[in-house]
């Protein structure tokens, strides 16, 4: 893959040694991920009626690979009723590692398109508490909303807010908060090499002011 000279420039500074380990990830195969909804089924029930084979993703207990390049779950009727949220593996990780109870009331402050809170809401408060999912964009805000309903999580507040604005409508309100906050997309390149242009048009300064302009 063609990266940008700048970006390489700097993550060879950062990483010294491992550069070249870290570089060669771009030529591995690309993993692709569904986490089931077990507010609707459990791992184990779910297994059982899986169209296709799948591989545990060790750190998430209801998450699984998929093969992504010959199998389409997104097509798939379990797809639209629910039962699971196509997610890559790493990005499944804030949701899973907040601890949050049964019964909490938690803020997700940049929900959208949906994978954390989909978690939050379903699994980990299990219909229990409130969730308030929140996105400054709302155009983003109603993909986050379609993807809760297909969740069937109701204990849910759908909020497109500038975050700063939230504290003076929620004082000390919220026993967890999730800041997953959007980034330079430099994480996406081997996903969507488009990114790759958008990095050298842009650059990471760009987002950094749409982030501070918060």
């Amino acid at each position: 893959m063609n990266l940008p000279k700048v970006f390489e420039e700097k993550m060879k500074d950062l990483l010294g040694s491992e550069y070249e380990a870290y570089t060669a990830c771009y030529d591995e195969p690309r993993h692709y991920g569904l986490r089931v909804n077990t507010a609707k089924i459990s791992v184990e029930d779910f297994l059982k009626i899986a169209p296709w084979p799948l591989e545990p993703v060790p750190w998430i207990h209801n998450g699984f690979y998929y093969d992504g390049d010959n199998i389409q779950p997104s097509k798939h009727p379990y797809y639209f009723a629910g039962l699971y949220y196509l997610q890559e593996p790493s990005a499944m990780t804030p949701a899973d590692r907040l601890p949050v109870e049964p019964g909490d009331r938690v803020l997700d402050v940049c929900a959208a398109p949906g994978g954390k809170a989909t978690e939050l809401g379903g699994a980990k408060l299990g219909g229990t508490g409130v969730l308030a999912a929140n996105d400054l964009s709302s155009s983003r805000a109603k993909g986050l909303l379609k993807n809760l309903e297909l969740f069937g999580i109701g204990n849910v507040l759908i909020l497109s807010e500038e975050p700063g604005k939230l504290v003076s409508y929620f004082p000390e309100y919220f026993d967890k908060i999730l800041i997953d906050a959007p980034c330079s997309g430099e994480g996406m390149f081997r996903k969507e090499k488009k990114m790759v242009k958008a990095w050298e048009e842009h650059g990471p300064e760009f987002f950094q002011r749409s982030r501070e302009a918060l």
